[in-house]
């Protein structure tokens, strides 16, 4: 790599970005590689950032979002994207291998290699890791619309919509083979996980052409330590609970709009959701030797 943008996001993970902006001053300062530092200013800023970047290794220095944003810059710029995660769940750095920790992240990066990644997108909007619809998209919503951070919020909306949820039937339709059930929720993943190592579709993989999707049956209160152990175990697809399904191209159909996430992010989308995945649309950093378990 001759030269390197380090796109941050000043607030994502709600971690102050100035101990790692240090960090990434001194070590590249003797690295030999031209480099420059980019700060976010606003939602989507990273977008534009990334795409007119002077540089063939663009790196996200933050969360899952911003991750996604540098990502979207770069397709179709033959520029690879790089991360150094610092975000609250960091899903697709995760499935990457890359180090939560910020100066291995670095190493992993200038030691990395460059790779091809699938790229997908929901009724045109694109995502990277996982995108879903059903109870974790209406608390991610209700989240963001609360006002206030942190993890009390996000229990205190999880609890209050779980009191009243009622599971919606879905048609999924894989490839042109349709499943209809009622379902908690159903996630597509380009990668393996939502992020924390909570591997919601574990036999996803980003360079094999095709998309991953696990919907969920309804459960009770009572069974979620058992569905959770297999989240974290990477055997959620092995549960009775969970329907498992893989395909080029999948269209989710819900009775009513609502809520759904793209690599964490909420926002809200009508009945239809057409899920596509192009190959080899982006290039990656990865660490050595991560190519082939990816």
């Amino acid at each position: 790599m001759n030269k390197i943008a380090f796109i941050v996001n000043p607030i994502s993970g709600g971690k102050n970005k100035k101990k790692i902006i240090s960090m990434i001053e001194s070590r590249m300062a003797s690295s030999g590689i031209k480099w420059q530092l980019c700060p976010t200013e606003y939602a989507g800023h990273a977008i534009s950032l990334a795409h007119e970047a002077d540089a063939d290794v663009v790196v996200a220095v933050g969360g899952d979002g911003t991750v996604s944003e540098v990502a979207q810059g770069l397709l179709g710029t033959g520029k690879a994207l790089g991360i150094i995660p610092c975000g609250s769940g960091d899903g697709l750095a995760l499935h990457l291998g890359i180090s939560r920790t910020p100066s291995k992240a670095l190493e992993q990066l200038l030691g990395g290699e460059k790779v091809d990644m699938d790229a997908c997108n929901v009724n045109g909007r694109p995502f990277f890791c996982t995108t879903g619809v059903g109870f974790d998209a209406d608390v991610a919503l209700a989240f963001a619309q609360a006002g206030k951070r942190g993890l009390k919020t996000y229990v205190s909306k999880s609890w209050s919509i779980w009191k009243h949820y009622k599971p919606l039937t879905y048609k999924i339709n894989v490839d042109g083979t349709v499943t209809e059930l009622p379902a908690m929720f159903v996630t597509v993943g380009n990668a393996n996980q939502w992020g924390n190592r909570a591997k919601i579709t574990p036999e996803a993989s980003v360079r094999d052409g095709l998309l991953e999707v696990t919907a969920v049956k309804p459960f009770h209160f009572w069974q979620f330590p058992a569905l959770g152990f297999r989240l974290f175990a990477g055997s959620a697809n092995k549960s009775r609970k969970v329907l498992h399904f893989r395909g080029k191209k999948v269209v989710i159909t819900r009775p009513a709009a609502g809520a759904i996430h793209f690599d964490g992010d909420p926002s809200e989308m009508g009945t239809s959701l057409e899920v596509n995945l192009k190959p080899s649309a982006l290039y990656a950093i990865v660490p050595e030797n991560r190519k082939y378990t990816i």
